[in-house]
């Protein structure tokens, strides 16, 4: 048997949410012999190829990447049995692992994923608990199996959501919280004390990717959902809509407990630092906004560059 702090660990991620959990295995007793991440793709706005997060982690601690363009590869499963790992670990790495993979490592792999499993399996799981309102999110360590995060469970962290709280800052506390919750499971996995409970399907909820889609905001629904759908769509693909021909992207807003009289995206006021917008329920401040093509302003300044008028609709199209 070997000793828990000499396990051969190959860790498998790609954004910026699996650094934290890549960065306190490479602190650890335990041996990363390979960091397996996604190939380099166009990024950002110029849409330049560049190493994923973890790839830049992993390069600058001198360790070996893999970047299979599938885990099928052939090739890729020879370097894995050849690395001979006791256990591997996944955050956020962007391909379902098959069973040829999962065999591999000794101890198999677990994956630290981002909700409160079964609640929101799949690939945006703090985005859509912003978007849901939820009150409060969490960090599941559960084992990787050939379903989609279905596997049983080894440990569970949980933190409040805040009402203002954006996908960004949610998302930056979990990648934290899954690190040091993953690093807290691994001794008790590897001596076979860590109690495994299986998830209740039954209640499992899902949570798909993201599209662009998603962000076109309808203004007849409630206030309090146009706001969570700005912050949990933030910082991608972000909440958007249109005042006439101009296309915004809404940065930060704050529901308005005043009752408003309009119709669903009238501009109720929009004057010096306020720009209030009706909805299907309520009013919705809108508090940092961005042209397409600019850079994100306040209202202030907005309104002084973009002076809008009495009669004016916020809209789903142009």
């Amino acid at each position: 048997m070997v000793a828990p702090d000499s396990l051969r660990v190959v860790f498998f991620g790609t954004p910026e949410f699996a650094v934290p959990t890549l960065e306190a295995l490479l602190k650890s007793p335990y041996d990363v012999v390979a960091v397996v991440t996604q190939p380099d793709r166009p990024r950002g706005r110029g849409h330049k190829t560049t190493a994923s997060p973890v790839k830049a982690t992993a390069v600058a601690a001198g360790r070996p990447v893999l970047q299979p363009g599938s885990v099928k590869d052939e090739a890729f499963l020879y370097e894995m049995s050849r690395l001979a790992p006791d256990l591997g670990v996944v955050a956020a790495y962007g391909q379902i692992l098959t069973n040829a993979a999962l065999v591999i490592p000794r101890l198999g792999m677990i994956n630290v994923h981002a909700s409160i499993l079964p609640a929101y399996r799949g690939a945006a799981p703090v985005h859509r608990a912003v978007i849901n309102g939820d009150a409060e999110t969490g960090v599941t360590i559960m084992r990787v199996v050939k379903a989609l995060d279905a596997g049983p469970m080894l440990a569970v962290a949980r933190r409040p959501i805040d009402v203002f709280e954006t996908s960004e800052d949610v998302e930056r506390d979990l990648a934290t919280i899954g690190a040091a919750l993953l690093m807290s499971t691994i001794p008790g996995l590897a001596a076979g004390a860590v109690v495994e409970r299986p998830q209740d399907n039954s209640a499992a909820t899902y949570a798909p990717r993201l599209t662009k889609e998603d962000g076109l905001i309808d203004w007849a629904w409630p206030a309090e959902r146009i706001h969570n759908l700005i912050r949990g769509l933030h910082p991608w693909p972000h909440a958007v809509s249109f005042l006439g021909s101009q296309r915004l992207i809404l940065h930060r807003s704050r529901p308005t407990a005043e009752p408003v009289s309009g119709r669903p995206g009238a501009v109720i006021e929009a004057l010096g630092d306020r720009l209030l917008v009706a909805t299907g329920l309520g009013g919705l401040d809108i508090l940092e906004i961005q042209p397409e093509g600019k850079r994100p302003m306040s209202i202030r300044e907005f309104l002084s560059g973009h002076p809008v008028g009495p009669f004016v609709n916020f809209s789903a199209s142009p």
